[in-house]
């Protein structure tokens, strides 16, 4: 190292429970897991269940914007959104202003299933933040969202 570049603890000094992108996979490992069995009860995947989820808010994503939004590389999107549209779950539909570009919108069938699901998700997410106060969870947030912020390299 030379002495422009900043010293670091190394991880055995850290400890993993004190490292925070372990904790944060690990939480989201738990988190996907414990809605594994209601997913596949309707037969989802988590890449379909992300999908359906940032469809049930954000209008018509183009599908590069959908692979940042649901955190999944792009060739494993296209393979969930083959089948939730054999599934009737979503339609592909060409950009108005690019025809190359093709927008994905959720149909009736995928909002009910995400609605279905949503009370185990909702559910989940209690479960994480059990015993924690409504301030300390705001605060949290908060951290995450500024961590985001930090690390992002689109702007969605």
């Amino acid at each position: 190292m030379n002495d422009e570049t900043p010293s670091y603890p190394r991880l055995g000094e850290i400890g993993l429970t004190q490292f925070a992108p372990y904790l944060m996979n690990r939480i989201m490992g738990r988190y996907n897991a414990s809605l594994r069995e209601e997913m596949a009860d309707m037969g989802l995947t988590t890449p379909k269940m992300r999908a359906l989820a940032v469809l049930s808010v954000v209008e018509g994503p183009l599908i590069r914007e959908l692979a940042v939004y649901t955190v999944t590389e792009q060739s494993t999107l296209s393979r969930a959104l083959d089948a939730l549209e054999r599934d009737g779950m979503i339609r592909r539909e060409t950009d108005a202003a690019d025809s190359r570009a093709v927008r994905v919108r959720i149909t009736d069938a995928g909002r009910a299933a995400f609605d279905a699901l949503w009370p185990h998700m909702a559910a989940a997410q209690a479960r994480m933040f059990r015993g924690i106060p409504e301030d300390e969870r705001r605060a949290f947030v908060g951290t995450l969202q500024k961590m985001l912020t930090n690390i992002r390299k689109h702007e969605i």
